[in-house]
């Protein structure tokens, strides 16, 4: 099992945010480029939850969203081609006194077959510095759909 820590620090809001990370229309891809619009699936969503399936035809996982903290969004992998036991995400929102907002994210990968344990280890490995820039691109696309939505909204 590998369990990956990542920082970053954003001038979004933790509103914005948490709206980048439960945002499952059209167009999610730009924000997460490891996802791909055609294999999204939201299964059901509330208020404060949403089942989704997500990722790629080679990498996909079926996620049970919760933010009824919304400092805090828990994605539980329910069902994945690779992943299983533990895996799963944690992303916790932070408004910072300078006006910016840190972002901590938890990646836990249980490898469930050949191929995940293998995915694994290269997670132990190597792929923190993957995901890490993956996290820096999902928080410079948030950045610039709201610098796009202030400036619409003129």
């Amino acid at each position: 099992m590998a369990t990956i820590r990542l920082h970053q620090t954003t001038t979004a809001t933790p509103e914005q945010v948490l709206a980048a990370l439960i945002d499952f229309g059209p167009g999610r891809s730009e924000l997460f480029g490891a996802d791909s619009d055609e294999f999204l699936k939201v299964h059901e969503q509330g208020p404060t939850f949403a089942d989704v399936t997500e990722g790629t035809s080679q990498a996909w996982e079926r996620l049970r969203y919760d933010w009824s903290d919304p400092r805090r969004v828990v994605m539980k992998t329910i069902d994945s081609n690779l992943w299983g036991g533990a895996s799963g995400h944690v992303y916790t929102i932070t408004r910072n006194a300078d006006g910016t907002t840190s972002i901590d994210a938890v990646v836990v990968r249980d490898g469930k077959n050949a191929k995940g344990r293998v995915f694994g280890f290269l997670f132990r490995t190597v792929a923190k510095g993957v995901l890490a820039k993956a996290l820096a691109s999902t928080v410079k696309a948030i950045e610039a759909r709201n610098k796009a939505s202030l400036r619409a909204s003129r």
